[in-house]
């Protein structure tokens, strides 16, 4: 009943998470298109006191208006990215654990020679990051093996493996999270950045074809239509690839040291079961 228990929690916990996630994207469209309307779209912004006319000299937000309906959309990936920036940075960093891990896989390593493997359990305790939770279970097999009478030495080695291998694959699901939404608004965001722009430019010539002198306030709304969303649109992508990358590399550091940790208490259990 109790282990029952336990998996009930962990999936109600794990429909919290998703459920999490999925409100950051509508909660980030509804701010993007409140500070749109009510910051950027400020009557007081405007000449006359009017949006519908060109914002005053020197008017950022007025300006930032002008570049029309795709700009909240634009504001919400940017809200998005910097959302989850934040939520992996201190996941990852969590993940990291204390101390070197250097440091750590030395410790274990001298304490296995020593025979001492519970101690090493407690250095795993006391690192409490992704690296010390798959070494505890592969300590914990490591254990285990040691009193089975009837396998083999190999056979106790692939055990002690296949246990670190699947707290390995527990681990790497946490440290990805939400990467592949930071990694989608990256493309995504130059796309959308693009699409504003050609609907600015369909805008200016729209208003450079009139017959006789050009609208002057329709080529203005269209070429600001047009940068703006150029801009919003790279740096909404810079910032996400510019992060991903990021991210992924201290994954990849993560995941070096648990796969150099599995071969170092791997080897230590063959050479003191030679």
């Amino acid at each position: 009943m109790k282990k029952e228990n336990k998996k009930d929690n962990k999936k109600g916990k794990s429909k919290f998470k998703i459920n999490a996630a999925a409100i950051v994207i509508p909660a980030a469209l509804v701010i993007a298109i409140c500070i749109f309307k009510f910051v950027f779209g400020n009557p007081a912004n405007f000449i006359g006191n009017n949006p519908e006319n060109l914002p005053l000299n020197g008017n950022f937000p007025g300006t930032i208006y002008k570049g029309g309906f795709i700009v909240p959309i634009l504001m919400t990936f940017l809200l998005c990215v910097i959302t989850f920036t934040i939520e992996r940075f201190f996941a990852i960093n969590k993940a990291q654990g204390k101390g070197s891990s250097v440091e750590m896989i030395a410790n274990v390593k001298g304490l296995l020679a020593a025979n001492n493997p519970k101690q090493a359990e407690s250095v795993c305790d006391q690192q409490k990051g992704s690296l010390g939770n798959v070494i505890k279970s592969g300590l914990i097999k490591y254990q285990e093996v040691e009193l089975e009478t009837e396998m083999s030495k190999e056979q106790k080695t692939l055990a002690i493996q296949k246990s670190i291998e699947e707290a390995t694959s527990l681990e790497l699901p946490g440290l990805e999270k939400n990467l592949v939404i930071l990694a989608t608004l990256s493309s995504v965001s130059t796309l959308m950045g693009l699409l504003g722009t050609v609907l600015g430019m369909i805008r200016s010539f729209s208003a450079m074809a009139n017959a006789g002198a050009p609208d002057a306030v329709k080529l203005s709304t269209g070429i600001s239509e047009a940068l703006i969303n150029t801009a919003f649109g790279i740096g909404t992508a810079a910032l996400a690839v510019i992060m991903y990358a990021f991210f992924t590399t201290k994954i990849d550091k993560i995941t070096y040291s648990i796969d150099e940790a599995g071969f170092t208490l791997v080897q230590s259990f063959a050479a003191a079961h030679k």
